[in-house]
Protein backbone atom coordinates (compact mmCIF):
# COMPACT_ATOMS: atom_id res chain seq x y z
CA UNK A 1 0.00 0.00 0.00
CA UNK A 2 1.25 3.45 -0.99
CA UNK A 3 -0.16 6.81 -0.09
CA UNK A 4 1.36 10.40 -0.10
CA UNK A 5 -0.09 11.47 2.74
CA UNK A 6 2.30 9.47 5.25
CA UNK A 7 4.67 12.05 6.80
CA UNK A 8 8.15 10.65 7.71
CA UNK A 9 7.72 10.36 11.59
CA UNK A 10 11.57 10.97 12.11
CA UNK A 11 12.07 13.93 9.99
CA UNK A 12 9.54 15.69 12.59
CA UNK A 13 12.37 15.28 15.08
CA UNK A 14 15.10 16.12 12.49
CA UNK A 15 13.68 19.28 11.80
CA UNK A 16 12.69 20.02 15.23
CA UNK A 17 16.51 19.60 16.30
CA UNK A 18 17.50 21.89 13.45
CA UNK A 19 15.49 24.26 14.51
CA UNK A 20 15.77 24.46 17.80
CA UNK A 21 18.50 26.80 18.26
CA UNK A 22 16.60 29.79 16.26
CA UNK A 23 13.14 28.84 18.86
CA UNK A 24 15.17 28.89 21.96
CA UNK A 25 15.47 32.78 21.06
CA UNK A 26 11.53 33.08 21.39
CA UNK A 27 11.10 30.73 24.22
CA UNK A 28 9.87 27.82 22.61
CA UNK A 29 12.34 25.49 23.37
CA UNK A 30 10.28 23.29 26.07
CA UNK A 31 7.60 23.23 24.29
CA UNK A 32 9.38 21.78 21.30
CA UNK A 33 11.02 19.11 23.77
CA UNK A 34 7.46 18.19 25.00
CA UNK A 35 5.59 18.25 21.95
CA UNK A 36 7.73 17.11 18.50
CA UNK A 37 8.28 13.32 20.49
CA UNK A 38 4.37 13.01 20.68
CA UNK A 39 3.33 14.27 17.57
CA UNK A 40 6.20 11.84 16.27
CA UNK A 41 4.57 8.75 18.16
CA UNK A 42 1.68 10.03 16.74
CA UNK A 43 2.71 9.32 13.26
CA UNK A 44 4.56 5.89 13.69
CA UNK A 45 1.36 4.57 14.77
CA UNK A 46 -1.27 6.53 12.35
CA UNK A 47 -0.23 4.69 8.90
CA UNK A 48 -1.39 0.90 8.73
CA UNK A 49 0.59 -1.83 8.68
CA UNK A 50 2.50 -2.17 5.51
CA UNK A 51 1.88 1.49 4.38
CA UNK A 52 4.94 2.78 2.41
CA UNK A 53 6.26 6.02 1.43
CA UNK A 54 8.92 6.19 -1.87
CA UNK A 55 10.48 8.65 -3.65
CA UNK A 56 12.83 8.62 -6.45
CA UNK A 57 16.77 8.94 -5.66
CA UNK A 58 19.73 8.62 -8.82
CA UNK A 59 17.66 6.07 -10.70
CA UNK A 60 16.70 3.78 -7.03
CA UNK A 61 13.80 3.86 -5.19
CA UNK A 62 14.10 5.10 -2.06
CA UNK A 63 11.51 3.84 0.53
CA UNK A 64 11.48 6.18 3.37
CA UNK A 65 8.65 4.78 4.67
CA UNK A 66 7.39 0.93 5.16
CA UNK A 67 5.44 0.71 8.29
CA UNK A 68 5.82 -3.04 10.32
CA UNK A 69 5.30 -4.37 13.88
CA UNK A 70 9.48 -4.47 14.35
CA UNK A 71 9.78 -0.86 12.79
CA UNK A 72 6.31 0.12 15.19
CA UNK A 73 8.35 -1.27 18.34
CA UNK A 74 11.86 0.23 17.88
CA UNK A 75 10.00 3.51 16.76
CA UNK A 76 7.88 3.73 19.58
CA UNK A 77 10.22 3.41 22.51
CA UNK A 78 12.49 5.51 20.60
CA UNK A 79 9.44 8.59 20.42
CA UNK A 80 9.22 7.63 24.04
CA UNK A 81 12.76 8.72 24.93
CA UNK A 82 13.04 11.83 22.44
CA UNK A 83 9.51 13.09 25.02
CA UNK A 84 11.03 11.74 27.90
CA UNK A 85 14.63 12.67 27.59
CA UNK A 86 13.54 15.91 26.44
CA UNK A 87 11.23 16.24 29.52
CA UNK A 88 14.58 15.23 32.13
CA UNK A 89 16.68 17.67 30.06
CA UNK A 90 13.64 20.76 30.27
CA UNK A 91 16.87 22.69 32.63
CA UNK A 92 19.91 21.77 29.81
CA UNK A 93 21.16 25.14 29.19
CA UNK A 94 23.50 23.43 26.32
CA UNK A 95 20.53 24.23 23.11
CA UNK A 96 23.08 22.57 20.70
CA UNK A 97 23.70 19.67 22.57
CA UNK A 98 19.42 19.41 22.83
CA UNK A 99 19.44 20.05 18.94
CA UNK A 100 21.84 17.61 17.98
CA UNK A 101 20.12 14.94 20.39
CA UNK A 102 16.73 15.33 17.94
CA UNK A 103 18.29 15.10 15.07
CA UNK A 104 19.81 12.04 16.24
CA UNK A 105 16.31 10.42 17.82
CA UNK A 106 15.04 11.59 14.33
CA UNK A 107 17.39 9.65 12.59
CA UNK A 108 17.37 6.59 14.40
CA UNK A 109 13.61 6.20 13.91
CA UNK A 110 14.15 6.88 10.17
CA UNK A 111 16.33 4.04 10.05
CA UNK A 112 13.92 2.10 11.75
CA UNK A 113 10.49 3.25 9.10
CA UNK A 114 13.07 2.85 6.22
CA UNK A 115 12.87 0.14 3.55
CA UNK A 116 16.08 0.03 1.67
CA UNK A 117 19.97 0.12 2.21
CA UNK A 118 20.45 3.40 0.71
CA UNK A 119 17.73 5.31 3.02
CA UNK A 120 19.14 3.09 6.41
CA UNK A 121 23.31 4.35 5.42
CA UNK A 122 21.83 7.67 5.01
CA UNK A 123 20.37 7.95 8.29
CA UNK A 124 22.77 5.88 9.64
CA UNK A 125 25.63 8.41 9.12
CA UNK A 126 23.01 11.24 10.23
CA UNK A 127 23.15 9.40 13.96
CA UNK A 128 26.82 9.22 13.68
CA UNK A 129 27.43 12.87 13.26
CA UNK A 130 24.57 13.59 15.40
CA UNK A 131 25.59 11.38 18.30
CA UNK A 132 28.95 13.06 18.18
CA UNK A 133 28.07 16.59 18.40
CA UNK A 134 26.08 15.53 21.63
CA UNK A 135 29.11 13.86 23.51
CA UNK A 136 31.37 16.87 22.24
CA UNK A 137 29.07 18.92 23.90
CA UNK A 138 30.27 17.63 27.33
CA UNK A 139 32.87 19.72 27.30
CA UNK A 140 36.86 19.70 26.98
CA UNK A 141 37.20 16.35 28.26
CA UNK A 142 34.61 15.31 25.99
CA UNK A 143 36.46 16.23 22.60
CA UNK A 144 39.34 14.03 22.31
CA UNK A 145 36.67 11.13 22.91
CA UNK A 146 34.09 12.41 20.93
CA UNK A 147 37.13 12.08 18.31
CA UNK A 148 37.55 8.71 18.87
CA UNK A 149 34.02 7.96 18.64
CA UNK A 150 34.02 9.69 15.01
CA UNK A 151 36.69 7.80 14.34
CA UNK A 152 35.44 4.65 15.28
CA UNK A 153 31.96 4.71 13.41
CA UNK A 154 33.87 6.48 10.01
CA UNK A 155 35.34 2.84 10.29
CA UNK A 156 31.75 1.60 10.83
CA UNK A 157 29.87 3.03 8.06
CA UNK A 158 32.75 2.82 5.36
CA UNK A 159 32.18 -1.29 6.04
CA UNK A 160 28.43 -0.87 5.48
CA UNK A 161 28.79 1.71 2.34
CA UNK A 162 30.94 -0.41 1.02
CA UNK A 163 28.87 -3.75 1.73
CA UNK A 164 25.81 -2.02 0.68
CA UNK A 165 27.37 -0.68 -2.75
CA UNK A 166 28.69 -4.62 -3.05
CA UNK A 167 25.16 -5.90 -2.67
CA UNK A 168 23.35 -3.47 -4.87
CA UNK A 169 26.11 -4.12 -7.41
CA UNK A 170 25.73 -7.26 -7.41
CA UNK A 171 22.04 -7.76 -6.99
CA UNK A 172 21.12 -4.76 -8.78
CA UNK A 173 18.21 -4.44 -5.83
CA UNK A 174 18.31 -1.90 -2.81
CA UNK A 175 15.73 -3.90 -1.16
CA UNK A 176 16.64 -3.91 3.19
CA UNK A 177 15.34 -7.70 3.54
CA UNK A 178 16.99 -10.67 5.33
CA UNK A 179 20.86 -11.88 4.42
CA UNK A 180 22.88 -14.57 4.87
CA UNK A 181 26.77 -13.88 5.01
CA UNK A 182 27.68 -15.76 1.82
CA UNK A 183 29.37 -13.15 0.17
CA UNK A 184 31.74 -10.56 0.59
CA UNK A 185 29.18 -7.50 1.09
CA UNK A 186 26.99 -8.44 3.49
CA UNK A 187 29.78 -9.66 5.56
CA UNK A 188 30.94 -5.89 5.37
CA UNK A 189 26.98 -4.89 5.71
CA UNK A 190 27.26 -7.16 8.93
CA UNK A 191 30.69 -5.79 10.36
CA UNK A 192 29.68 -2.13 9.79
CA UNK A 193 26.38 -3.21 12.15
CA UNK A 194 28.63 -4.58 14.80
CA UNK A 195 30.67 -2.14 15.32
CA UNK A 196 27.49 0.38 16.28
CA UNK A 197 26.43 -2.48 18.79
CA UNK A 198 29.56 -2.63 20.67
CA UNK A 199 30.95 -6.05 19.50
CA UNK A 200 34.34 -6.94 20.17
CA UNK A 201 36.91 -5.91 19.24
CA UNK A 202 35.74 -2.59 19.62
CA UNK A 203 33.75 -3.00 22.36
CA UNK A 204 35.44 0.05 23.89
CA UNK A 205 34.59 2.81 21.95
CA UNK A 206 30.85 3.16 24.00
CA UNK A 207 32.72 3.70 27.61
CA UNK A 208 35.34 5.44 26.30
CA UNK A 209 32.68 8.46 25.07
CA UNK A 210 29.36 7.91 26.47
CA UNK A 211 30.23 8.81 29.86
CA UNK A 212 32.27 12.24 29.00
CA UNK A 213 28.83 13.33 27.51
CA UNK A 214 26.81 15.70 29.98
CA UNK A 215 24.09 14.64 32.84
CA UNK A 216 22.01 15.07 29.61
CA UNK A 217 23.94 13.84 26.90
CA UNK A 218 24.35 9.99 27.89
CA UNK A 219 20.20 8.89 28.28
CA UNK A 220 20.08 10.11 24.96
CA UNK A 221 23.14 8.22 23.88
CA UNK A 222 21.69 5.37 25.26
CA UNK A 223 18.84 4.67 23.35
CA UNK A 224 19.91 4.87 20.01
CA UNK A 225 23.04 4.03 18.67
CA UNK A 226 22.92 0.30 19.59
CA UNK A 227 19.56 -0.52 20.00
CA UNK A 228 19.73 0.67 15.92
CA UNK A 229 21.87 -1.54 15.30
CA UNK A 230 19.97 -4.39 17.38
CA UNK A 231 17.09 -3.12 15.06
CA UNK A 232 19.35 -3.52 11.64
CA UNK A 233 20.45 -7.06 12.77
CA UNK A 234 16.77 -8.10 13.37
CA UNK A 235 15.64 -7.36 10.34
CA UNK A 236 18.99 -8.01 8.26
CA UNK A 237 20.39 -11.08 9.86
CA UNK A 238 18.00 -13.22 11.79
CA UNK A 239 19.25 -16.77 12.49
CA UNK A 240 22.42 -15.99 11.75
CA UNK A 241 24.46 -18.56 13.97
CA UNK A 242 27.66 -16.23 14.48
CA UNK A 243 26.09 -13.94 16.13
CA UNK A 244 25.85 -16.05 18.99
CA UNK A 245 29.51 -16.39 20.26
CA UNK A 246 29.78 -12.63 19.82
CA UNK A 247 26.69 -11.41 21.96
CA UNK A 248 28.43 -14.07 24.54
CA UNK A 249 31.42 -12.33 24.41
CA UNK A 250 29.94 -8.93 24.65
CA UNK A 251 28.18 -10.21 28.07
CA UNK A 252 30.83 -11.67 30.12
CA UNK A 253 33.04 -8.74 28.87
CA UNK A 254 30.73 -6.08 30.01
CA UNK A 255 29.85 -7.87 33.57
CA UNK A 256 33.91 -8.41 34.11
CA UNK A 257 34.69 -4.79 33.17
CA UNK A 258 31.69 -3.19 34.91
CA UNK A 259 32.47 -5.43 38.06
CA UNK A 260 35.98 -3.72 37.88
CA UNK A 261 34.75 -0.59 37.14
CA UNK A 262 35.02 2.89 39.75
CA UNK A 263 33.47 5.20 37.45
CA UNK A 264 29.63 4.85 37.71
CA UNK A 265 29.27 6.54 34.43
CA UNK A 266 31.34 3.69 32.99
CA UNK A 267 30.04 1.05 34.54
CA UNK A 268 26.54 1.24 33.47
CA UNK A 269 28.02 1.94 29.67
CA UNK A 270 29.56 -1.92 30.09
CA UNK A 271 26.78 -2.75 31.46
CA UNK A 272 25.16 -1.07 27.62
CA UNK A 273 27.26 -3.66 26.04
CA UNK A 274 26.86 -6.68 28.38
CA UNK A 275 22.59 -6.49 27.58
CA UNK A 276 23.24 -5.52 24.05
CA UNK A 277 24.50 -9.03 23.99
CA UNK A 278 21.80 -10.79 25.12
CA UNK A 279 19.70 -9.33 22.24
CA UNK A 280 22.42 -10.76 19.83
CA UNK A 281 22.45 -13.86 20.99
CA UNK A 282 19.04 -14.18 20.87
CA UNK A 283 18.84 -12.91 16.61
CA UNK A 284 21.70 -15.42 16.31
CA UNK A 285 18.69 -18.17 17.70
CA UNK A 286 16.92 -16.93 15.24
CA UNK A 287 13.40 -18.28 16.25
CA UNK A 288 10.46 -16.20 16.56
CA UNK A 289 10.47 -16.48 20.26
CA UNK A 290 13.99 -15.55 20.55
CA UNK A 291 13.38 -12.75 17.93
CA UNK A 292 10.05 -11.43 19.72
CA UNK A 293 12.94 -11.38 22.92
CA UNK A 294 15.55 -9.96 21.36
CA UNK A 295 12.73 -6.67 20.39
CA UNK A 296 11.50 -7.12 23.87
CA UNK A 297 14.84 -6.51 25.88
CA UNK A 298 15.23 -3.81 23.37
CA UNK A 299 12.66 -1.78 24.26
CA UNK A 300 12.63 -2.79 27.80
CA UNK A 301 16.42 -1.90 28.05
CA UNK A 302 16.12 1.10 26.93
CA UNK A 303 13.69 2.33 29.25
CA UNK A 304 15.45 0.98 32.69
CA UNK A 305 19.00 1.94 31.28
CA UNK A 306 17.42 5.18 30.47
CA UNK A 307 16.16 5.22 34.14
CA UNK A 308 19.72 4.52 36.11
CA UNK A 309 21.27 7.12 33.76
CA UNK A 310 18.98 9.71 34.57
CA UNK A 311 19.64 8.90 38.79
CA UNK A 312 23.35 9.08 38.07
CA UNK A 313 22.77 11.93 35.90
CA UNK A 314 21.21 14.01 38.60
CA UNK A 315 23.90 12.65 41.20
CA UNK A 316 26.75 13.90 38.79
CA UNK A 317 24.40 17.43 38.70
CA UNK A 318 24.13 17.94 41.70
CA UNK A 319 27.61 16.37 43.11
CA UNK A 320 29.56 17.18 39.85
CA UNK A 321 30.85 13.65 41.35
CA UNK A 322 30.74 9.77 39.08
CA UNK A 323 33.21 7.35 40.92
CA UNK A 324 32.10 4.90 43.54
CA UNK A 325 35.11 6.05 46.01
CA UNK A 326 33.42 9.45 46.13
CA UNK A 327 30.44 8.58 46.41
CA UNK A 328 27.90 6.82 49.08
CA UNK A 329 25.05 7.66 51.73
CA UNK A 330 22.83 9.55 49.14
CA UNK A 331 20.01 8.29 50.43
CA UNK A 332 19.56 10.43 53.22
CA UNK A 333 19.04 13.52 51.04
CA UNK A 334 18.35 12.62 47.48
CA UNK A 335 15.20 9.31 48.63
CA UNK A 336 13.40 9.28 45.29
CA UNK A 337 16.71 8.92 43.18
CA UNK A 338 17.65 6.49 45.21
CA UNK A 339 14.24 4.72 44.51
CA UNK A 340 14.45 4.77 40.92
CA UNK A 341 17.64 4.03 40.52
CA UNK A 342 16.73 0.40 43.09
CA UNK A 343 14.28 -0.26 40.31
CA UNK A 344 16.07 0.26 37.57
CA UNK A 345 18.79 -2.21 38.78
CA UNK A 346 15.41 -4.63 39.91
CA UNK A 347 14.52 -4.09 36.56
CA UNK A 348 18.04 -4.66 35.19
CA UNK A 349 18.42 -7.91 37.08
CA UNK A 350 15.18 -9.51 35.40
CA UNK A 351 13.74 -9.50 38.94
CA UNK A 352 10.04 -10.83 39.07
CA UNK A 353 7.32 -8.20 38.23
CA UNK A 354 9.88 -5.90 36.67
CA UNK A 355 10.10 -5.40 32.64
CA UNK A 356 13.24 -7.53 32.62
CA UNK A 357 11.75 -10.16 33.37
CA UNK A 358 9.43 -10.49 30.85
CA UNK A 359 11.61 -10.21 28.35
CA UNK A 360 14.84 -11.72 29.18
CA UNK A 361 12.82 -14.92 29.70
CA UNK A 362 11.93 -15.27 26.08
CA UNK A 363 15.28 -15.42 25.40
CA UNK A 364 16.18 -17.97 27.36
CA UNK A 365 13.10 -19.81 26.52
CA UNK A 366 13.62 -19.75 22.84
CA UNK A 367 16.88 -21.31 23.72
CA UNK A 368 15.65 -23.75 25.91
CA UNK A 369 12.77 -24.63 23.09
CA UNK A 370 15.38 -25.54 20.70
CA UNK A 371 17.37 -27.78 22.87
CA UNK A 372 20.34 -25.42 22.55
CA UNK A 373 21.63 -26.87 26.17
CA UNK A 374 25.08 -25.08 26.40
CA UNK A 375 23.65 -21.41 24.78
CA UNK A 376 20.83 -22.02 27.86
CA UNK A 377 23.54 -22.85 30.76
CA UNK A 378 25.77 -19.93 29.69
CA UNK A 379 22.30 -17.73 29.70
CA UNK A 380 21.88 -18.88 33.13
CA UNK A 381 25.25 -18.33 34.05
CA UNK A 382 25.32 -14.53 32.39
CA UNK A 383 22.02 -13.36 34.17
CA UNK A 384 23.26 -14.42 37.57
CA UNK A 385 26.41 -12.61 36.97
CA UNK A 386 25.35 -9.64 35.85
CA UNK A 387 23.62 -9.24 39.29
CA UNK A 388 26.72 -8.26 40.43
CA UNK A 389 27.46 -5.07 38.77
CA UNK A 390 23.50 -3.99 38.62
CA UNK A 391 23.92 -4.26 42.59
CA UNK A 392 26.61 -1.93 42.49
CA UNK A 393 25.20 1.63 41.14
CA UNK A 394 22.36 1.46 43.74
CA UNK A 395 25.14 0.47 46.26
CA UNK A 396 27.95 2.15 45.90
CA UNK A 397 26.16 5.41 45.37
CA UNK A 398 23.24 5.46 47.82
CA UNK A 399 24.28 3.03 50.72
CA UNK A 400 27.44 2.25 51.13
CA UNK A 401 29.74 4.57 53.52
CA UNK A 402 28.54 8.10 53.89
CA UNK A 403 30.43 10.29 51.90
CA UNK A 404 28.71 13.51 53.91
CA UNK A 405 27.82 14.68 50.75
CA UNK A 406 24.05 16.08 51.18
CA UNK A 407 22.55 16.95 47.97
CA UNK A 408 18.98 16.78 47.32
CA UNK A 409 16.70 15.46 44.74
CA UNK A 410 16.70 16.99 41.34
CA UNK A 411 14.17 19.44 40.06
CA UNK A 412 10.46 18.61 39.34
CA UNK A 413 11.06 17.84 35.45
CA UNK A 414 14.26 15.29 36.32
CA UNK A 415 12.14 13.83 39.19
CA UNK A 416 9.10 13.49 37.10
CA UNK A 417 11.35 11.43 34.26
CA UNK A 418 12.01 8.93 36.57
CA UNK A 419 8.72 8.66 37.84
CA UNK A 420 7.55 7.79 34.91
CA UNK A 421 10.52 5.12 33.41
CA UNK A 422 10.12 3.28 37.36
CA UNK A 423 6.21 3.21 36.45
CA UNK A 424 7.09 1.70 32.72
CA UNK A 425 9.48 -0.82 34.51
CA UNK A 426 7.00 -1.91 36.86
CA UNK A 427 4.09 -1.57 34.59
CA UNK A 428 5.56 -4.08 31.81
CA UNK A 429 6.98 -6.22 34.11
CA UNK A 430 2.98 -6.56 36.08
CA UNK A 431 1.25 -6.65 32.90
CA UNK A 432 3.04 -7.93 30.40
CA UNK A 433 0.75 -8.36 27.56
CA UNK A 434 1.00 -4.60 26.63
CA UNK A 435 4.50 -5.41 25.37
CA UNK A 436 4.07 -8.81 24.09
CA UNK A 437 1.02 -7.77 21.91
CA UNK A 438 3.29 -5.35 19.96
CA UNK A 439 5.88 -7.89 19.13
CA UNK A 440 6.70 -8.73 15.68
CA UNK A 441 5.37 -12.44 15.71
CA UNK A 442 2.69 -14.11 18.23
CA UNK A 443 3.48 -14.80 21.60
CA UNK A 444 2.85 -17.97 23.20
CA UNK A 445 4.72 -18.02 26.40
CA UNK A 446 3.95 -17.14 29.88
CA UNK A 447 6.90 -15.58 31.88
CA UNK A 448 4.83 -16.30 35.56
CA UNK A 449 4.53 -19.53 36.13
CA UNK A 450 5.56 -20.86 39.38
CA UNK A 451 8.56 -22.64 38.83
CA UNK A 452 9.90 -19.92 36.49
CA UNK A 453 9.28 -17.31 39.44
CA UNK A 454 10.81 -19.41 41.86
CA UNK A 455 13.67 -20.45 39.80
CA UNK A 456 14.59 -16.74 38.61
CA UNK A 457 14.41 -15.57 42.67
CA UNK A 458 16.70 -18.55 43.46
CA UNK A 459 19.24 -16.97 40.90
CA UNK A 460 18.64 -13.95 42.26
CA UNK A 461 19.47 -15.28 45.59
CA UNK A 462 22.29 -16.29 44.50
CA UNK A 463 23.88 -13.35 42.90
CA UNK A 464 22.91 -11.40 46.02
CA UNK A 465 24.52 -14.05 48.27
CA UNK A 466 27.65 -13.66 45.81
CA UNK A 467 27.56 -9.99 45.77
CA UNK A 468 27.40 -9.72 49.95
CA UNK A 469 30.27 -12.74 49.59
CA UNK A 470 32.63 -10.45 47.61
CA UNK A 471 31.81 -6.93 48.70
CA UNK A 472 35.46 -6.57 50.28
CA UNK A 473 36.55 -7.47 46.40
CA UNK A 474 34.52 -5.44 44.92
CA UNK A 475 35.45 -2.43 47.37
CA UNK A 476 36.36 0.24 44.60
CA UNK A 477 39.57 1.67 44.41
CA UNK A 478 40.80 4.77 43.15
CA UNK A 479 41.93 3.33 40.09
CA UNK A 480 41.16 3.10 36.55
CA UNK A 481 40.36 -0.24 34.28
CA UNK A 482 42.10 -0.34 30.68
CA UNK A 483 40.71 -1.48 28.01
CA UNK A 484 41.52 -2.18 24.14
CA UNK A 485 40.92 1.36 23.78
CA UNK A 486 44.44 1.43 25.42
CA UNK A 487 45.62 0.61 21.73
CA UNK A 488 44.66 3.44 20.08
CA UNK A 489 45.03 5.63 23.29
CA UNK A 490 48.49 5.14 23.70
CA UNK A 491 50.29 2.99 21.30
CA UNK A 492 48.24 4.41 18.55
CA UNK A 493 49.63 8.31 18.74
CA UNK A 494 52.84 6.78 18.96
CA UNK A 495 52.48 4.75 15.87
CA UNK A 496 51.07 7.71 14.62
CA UNK A 497 54.26 9.66 15.40
CA UNK A 498 56.53 7.52 13.94
CA UNK A 499 54.47 7.33 10.80
CA UNK A 500 54.43 10.50 10.56
CA UNK A 501 58.56 10.75 11.06
CA UNK A 502 58.81 8.05 8.75
CA UNK A 503 57.19 9.73 6.23
CA UNK A 504 59.11 12.57 6.54
CA UNK A 505 62.26 11.18 6.15
CA UNK A 506 61.04 9.30 3.42
CA UNK A 507 59.69 12.34 1.84
CA UNK A 508 62.81 14.60 2.16
CA UNK A 509 64.91 11.41 0.55
CA UNK A 510 62.70 11.10 -2.03
CA UNK A 511 63.12 14.62 -2.81
CA UNK A 512 66.89 14.39 -2.59
CA UNK A 513 67.16 11.44 -4.59
CA UNK A 514 65.30 13.50 -7.44
CA UNK A 515 66.79 16.72 -7.37
CA UNK A 516 70.34 14.62 -7.13
CA UNK A 517 69.07 12.99 -10.37
CA UNK A 518 67.69 15.77 -11.97
CA UNK A 519 70.94 17.53 -11.10
CA UNK A 520 73.03 14.73 -13.06
CA UNK A 521 70.39 14.93 -15.64
CA UNK A 522 70.57 18.58 -16.43
CA UNK A 523 75.18 18.16 -16.37
CA UNK A 524 75.02 15.63 -18.26
CA UNK A 525 72.64 17.20 -20.93
CA UNK A 526 75.03 20.53 -20.47
CA UNK A 527 77.98 18.60 -20.95
CA UNK A 528 76.84 17.59 -24.69
CA UNK A 529 74.59 20.58 -25.75
CA UNK A 530 76.41 23.18 -23.14
CA UNK A 531 78.51 25.74 -25.13
CA UNK A 532 81.56 23.36 -25.32
CA UNK A 533 79.31 20.47 -25.56
CA UNK A 534 79.52 18.49 -29.17
CA UNK A 535 76.53 19.71 -29.85
CA UNK A 536 76.59 22.71 -28.75
CA UNK A 537 80.10 24.08 -31.08
CA UNK A 538 79.60 25.66 -34.31
CA UNK A 539 80.35 22.98 -36.87
CA UNK A 540 82.07 23.93 -40.39
CA UNK A 541 79.93 23.51 -43.47
CA UNK A 542 82.49 20.08 -45.10
CA UNK A 543 81.84 18.69 -41.50
CA UNK A 544 77.70 18.81 -42.22
CA UNK A 545 77.69 17.59 -45.61
CA UNK A 546 80.44 14.61 -44.91
CA UNK A 547 77.92 13.12 -41.71
CA UNK A 548 74.63 13.97 -44.28
CA UNK A 549 76.34 11.84 -46.71
CA UNK A 550 76.97 9.11 -44.51
CA UNK A 551 73.63 8.94 -42.93
CA UNK A 552 72.37 8.81 -46.25
CA UNK A 553 74.38 5.96 -46.85
CA UNK A 554 73.11 4.33 -44.10
CA UNK A 555 69.77 4.62 -45.21
CA UNK A 556 70.36 3.31 -48.35
CA UNK A 557 72.04 -0.03 -46.87
CA UNK A 558 69.58 -0.63 -44.27
CA UNK A 559 66.91 -0.38 -46.97
CA UNK A 560 68.50 -3.45 -49.00
CA UNK A 561 67.61 -5.70 -45.85
CA UNK A 562 63.81 -4.38 -45.70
Amino acid sequence: MTTSLIIPPGLVLILGGLLMPLLARVGLRSLVLIVLPVVTLWLVWTPPLGATLTTPFLGFELILVQTSELARVFATVFSLMGFLGGLFALRQQNTLELAAAFVYAGSAISVTMAGDLITVFIFWEVMAIASTVVIWCGGAKARPAGMRYAAIHMLGGALLMAGIAGEIAATGSTAFTAMDTSTVPRMLILAGILINAGAPPLSAWLPDAYPESSWTGMVFLSAFTTKVAVFVLLRGFPGTEILIPIGFVMVFYGIIYAILENDVRRILAYSIVNQVGFMVIAIGIGTEMALNGAAAHAFVHIIYKALLLMATGSVLLATGKRKCTELGGLFRSMPLTAVCCIIGALSISAFPWTSGFIAKSLISGAAAKEHMETVYLLLVVASAGVLLPDIKVPWFVFFHKDSGLRPKDPPWNMGLAMIILSIFCVGIGVFPAALYGMLPYPVDYEPYTPDHIVYQLQLLLFGALAFYLTLGWLKQTNTITLDVDWLWRRPGPAIAAFLDRFAGYTWEWFVDLVTATAMRLYRLVHSHHGPQGIFGRTWPTGTMAFWTTVMLGAVVIMSYFQ
